[in-house]
Protein backbone atom coordinates (compact mmCIF):
# COMPACT_ATOMS: atom_id res chain seq x y z
CA UNK A 1 0.00 0.00 0.00
CA UNK A 2 1.22 3.33 -0.81
CA UNK A 3 0.25 5.57 2.00
CA UNK A 4 2.14 8.74 2.36
CA UNK A 5 4.31 9.14 4.84
CA UNK A 6 3.85 12.80 6.70
CA UNK A 7 0.06 12.25 5.50
CA UNK A 8 -1.86 13.07 9.16
CA UNK A 9 -3.42 9.79 9.84
CA UNK A 10 -5.39 10.51 13.02
CA UNK A 11 -8.41 12.80 10.93
CA UNK A 12 -7.77 9.48 8.24
CA UNK A 13 -8.69 7.12 10.37
CA UNK A 14 -11.31 9.30 11.87
CA UNK A 15 -12.44 9.26 8.69
CA UNK A 16 -13.33 5.55 7.91
CA UNK A 17 -14.39 5.46 11.56
CA UNK A 18 -16.94 7.61 11.04
CA UNK A 19 -18.25 6.23 7.97
CA UNK A 20 -18.38 2.27 9.34
CA UNK A 21 -20.57 3.79 11.95
CA UNK A 22 -23.01 5.47 9.07
CA UNK A 23 -22.47 2.27 6.76
CA UNK A 24 -23.82 0.50 9.93
CA UNK A 25 -26.95 2.46 11.02
CA UNK A 26 -27.85 2.89 7.67
CA UNK A 27 -27.77 -0.79 6.53
CA UNK A 28 -29.58 -2.19 9.75
CA UNK A 29 -32.07 0.81 9.16
CA UNK A 30 -32.26 -0.65 5.50
CA UNK A 31 -32.54 -3.99 6.28
CA UNK A 32 -34.63 -3.64 9.18
CA UNK A 33 -37.01 -1.35 6.80
CA UNK A 34 -37.14 -4.26 3.85
CA UNK A 35 -37.25 -7.04 6.31
CA UNK A 36 -40.17 -5.49 7.83
CA UNK A 37 -42.42 -6.46 4.92
CA UNK A 38 -41.72 -9.75 4.94
CA UNK A 39 -41.48 -10.84 8.74
CA UNK A 40 -43.32 -9.29 11.16
CA UNK A 41 -40.70 -9.03 13.52
CA UNK A 42 -37.37 -9.18 12.25
CA UNK A 43 -34.64 -10.48 14.42
CA UNK A 44 -32.96 -7.05 15.78
CA UNK A 45 -30.07 -9.68 16.80
CA UNK A 46 -29.18 -10.91 12.78
CA UNK A 47 -29.93 -7.39 12.05
CA UNK A 48 -27.44 -5.77 14.10
CA UNK A 49 -24.33 -8.31 13.83
CA UNK A 50 -25.06 -8.42 9.94
CA UNK A 51 -25.27 -4.86 9.36
CA UNK A 52 -21.95 -4.82 11.66
CA UNK A 53 -20.03 -7.07 9.51
CA UNK A 54 -21.06 -4.91 6.24
CA UNK A 55 -20.01 -1.98 7.71
CA UNK A 56 -16.60 -3.25 9.16
CA UNK A 57 -15.82 -5.02 6.34
CA UNK A 58 -16.58 -2.23 3.81
CA UNK A 59 -14.76 0.14 6.50
CA UNK A 60 -11.39 -1.90 6.23
CA UNK A 61 -11.80 -2.65 2.49
CA UNK A 62 -12.08 0.84 1.70
CA UNK A 63 -9.37 1.79 4.24
CA UNK A 64 -6.76 -0.85 2.48
CA UNK A 65 -7.56 0.61 -0.99
CA UNK A 66 -5.22 2.72 -2.10
CA UNK A 67 -7.06 4.83 -4.32
CA UNK A 68 -9.75 5.62 -0.97
CA UNK A 69 -7.14 5.96 1.63
CA UNK A 70 -5.18 8.79 -0.98
CA UNK A 71 -8.51 10.58 -1.39
CA UNK A 72 -9.20 10.38 2.25
CA UNK A 73 -5.60 11.71 2.98
CA UNK A 74 -5.95 14.81 -0.11
CA UNK A 75 -9.34 15.49 1.97
CA UNK A 76 -7.73 15.63 4.98
CA UNK A 77 -4.81 18.19 3.98
CA UNK A 78 -7.31 20.27 1.96
CA UNK A 79 -9.10 20.74 5.73
CA UNK A 80 -6.46 21.39 7.06
CA UNK A 81 -6.00 24.69 5.16
CA UNK A 82 -9.41 25.71 5.66
CA UNK A 83 -9.14 29.32 7.73
CA UNK A 84 -12.27 28.11 10.00
CA UNK A 85 -14.21 30.71 11.71
CA UNK A 86 -13.83 31.78 15.69
CA UNK A 87 -16.32 30.90 18.39
CA UNK A 88 -17.42 34.75 18.80
CA UNK A 89 -17.67 34.87 14.55
CA UNK A 90 -19.92 31.53 14.61
CA UNK A 91 -21.88 33.25 17.68
CA UNK A 92 -22.70 37.02 15.41
CA UNK A 93 -23.35 34.67 12.40
CA UNK A 94 -26.00 32.73 14.00
CA UNK A 95 -27.00 35.94 15.96
CA UNK A 96 -27.71 37.35 12.31
CA UNK A 97 -29.05 34.06 10.57
CA UNK A 98 -31.72 34.04 14.14
CA UNK A 99 -32.87 37.65 13.79
CA UNK A 100 -33.22 37.25 9.88
CA UNK A 101 -35.27 34.46 10.11
CA UNK A 102 -37.72 36.47 12.52
CA UNK A 103 -37.82 39.31 9.96
CA UNK A 104 -38.62 37.42 7.72
CA UNK A 105 -41.45 35.45 9.88
CA UNK A 106 -43.37 38.81 10.42
CA UNK A 107 -42.91 40.30 7.29
CA UNK A 108 -44.85 37.06 5.26
CA UNK A 109 -47.06 37.02 8.86
CA UNK A 110 -47.73 40.91 7.72
CA UNK A 111 -48.68 39.79 4.00
CA UNK A 112 -50.47 36.86 5.03
CA UNK A 113 -52.77 38.66 7.48
CA UNK A 114 -53.32 41.47 4.81
CA UNK A 115 -53.82 38.93 2.24
CA UNK A 116 -56.27 37.68 3.95
CA UNK A 117 -58.08 40.63 4.98
CA UNK A 118 -58.23 41.59 0.94
CA UNK A 119 -59.50 38.42 0.26
CA UNK A 120 -62.52 38.64 3.19
CA UNK A 121 -63.28 42.29 1.38
CA UNK A 122 -63.99 40.78 -1.76
CA UNK A 123 -65.21 37.57 -1.02
CA UNK A 124 -66.86 38.32 1.31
Amino acid sequence: MAQQENAPNKPVHLMFLCGAIVAFYLTQWTVDWIWGYFVRTPDEFLVSVGSAIFAVVGAVLMYRSDRYYFTANEISAELSKVTWPTPKEVRAATLVVIIMAIVSALILGLFDLVWSQLTEVVYG
